[in-house]
């Protein structure tokens, strides 16, 4: 059975047809119970883990499933899960550095700050094949805003039951009658809930709300390119006309972050000065082109995963930069950790040492 271990040669007939019943009627919706998940909690890591709880704890209760809706089901589990987790664990809540404080000179920077829960980007292979099944137009987010980092963001600081009503509300488009079901409470405090999420989120999300992301253009395609060539080539005059004149660059761990496409271009200059030669890999997350960042070891001589870089798009200018400085998410991106300096085709690496 897929991501489970049930083996199904020490099962009865009758347990190895529930088997393949539960299979068949679950495993379509294990990614969008995923990305359920991830909104909840903010983390990839965490919603692989409450995915597998989810679906352990419905196999293990397949036999009271009543053959209604197993999609609605899986949702109240996976749920469920969530709000345990989120009680559980000390921090209810994952940060993006600039909820927490003004941008700041470069300067300023200090040492990464480790002990704060991150939120995490979540990679566009795990969006595909799930459709957009609101079933109203009156649904708040849609499925392309609500996968967005600013978005996922911004719901993060909600309380974890107000959390849970908006999604299964304006993002998922279930009636509060719905949602009260699922949870297990009455539609007046649903709609009490709801209203308190929207209150709240209105006042963090919409100054940050962002243009809904497309596909990217032709026009937008060659800006990337060029992101692309200007990194590789530390060509910081052609990084920084990239750039919205108000453009945000953050980069977690490091709790502090640049505005403005001058100081920018001050800090990365100063930067690249320090680190080895960059190859960039396009890739997409949060439903926005993002690239992942190998940085070149001359004592290994094997170019090393760094970060992954979401670029959030203006028209034809980079409006913001998220910088991901956690290697361990190339993993969830389908990448290497390393690779050998023959791997990469020469394009320009400039090798600068410390």
């Amino acid at each position: 059975m897929t991501s489970m271990a049930i083996d199904s040669a020490n099962l009865g007939a009758d347990a190895e047809d529930a088997s393949q019943d539960f299979e068949r009627l679950a495993e379509p919706f294990r990614r969008e119970i995923r990305l359920h998940c991830y909104r909840m909690l903010g983390s990839l890591q965490e919603a692989e883990d409450l995915v597998q709880e989810t679906y352990l704890r419905a196999w293990r209760s397949f036999g009271s499933f009543d053959g209604g809706s197993m999609r609605a089901w899986l949702y109240k589990i996976a749920t469920n899960a969530c709000l345990n987790a989120l009680e559980s664990r000390k921090h209810q809540q994952r940060y993006m550095p600039d909820q927490l404080g003004p941008a700041v000179d470069p300067s300023a920077f200090s040492a990464p700050v480790n002990d704060i829960p991150w939120l995490e980007p979540y990679p566009d292979t795990d969006l595909e094949g799930i459709a957009d099944s609101a079933p109203n137009p009156e649904v708040r987010f849609t499925a392309r805003e609500s996968v967005q980092l600013a978005f996922v963001a911004a719901i993060q600081q909600l309380p974890p039951r107000q959390r849970a009503v908006l999604m299964l509300c304006d993002v998922l488009g279930w009636a509060s009658a719905e949602a009260a079901r699922l949870l297990e409470s009455t539609t007046a405090s649903i709609n009490s809930a709801l209203q308190r999420a929207r209150e709240t989120l209105s006042k963090s999300y919409s100054d940050r709300r962002p243009s809904i992301q497309s596909p990217p253009t032709a026009a937008q395609q060659k800006l990337l390119s060029r992101y692309l060539q200007a990194w590789e080539g530390h060509n910081v005059d052609n990084f920084v006309a990239l750039l919205k004149e108000d453009a945000a660059a953050i980069m977690p761990p490091w709790l502090q972050w640049l505005a403005g496409r001058e100081i920018i271009g001050t800090f990365f200059a100063g930067a690249w000065k320090t680190c080895g030669g960059l190859h960039l890999v396009p890739t997409s997350a949060n439903g926005q082109p993002a690239f992942a960042v190998y940085e070149f070891s001359s004592a290994k001589e094997q170019w090393n995963a760094h970060s992954i870089h979401v670029i959030t798009l203006e028209n034809d200018v980079i409006a913001q930069m998220t910088i991901f400085i956690e290697p361990r998410l190339f993993h969830s991106f389908g990448l290497p950790q390393s690779l050998p300096r023959d791997a990469v085709a020469a394009r320009a690496h400039p090798q600068h040492t410390s």
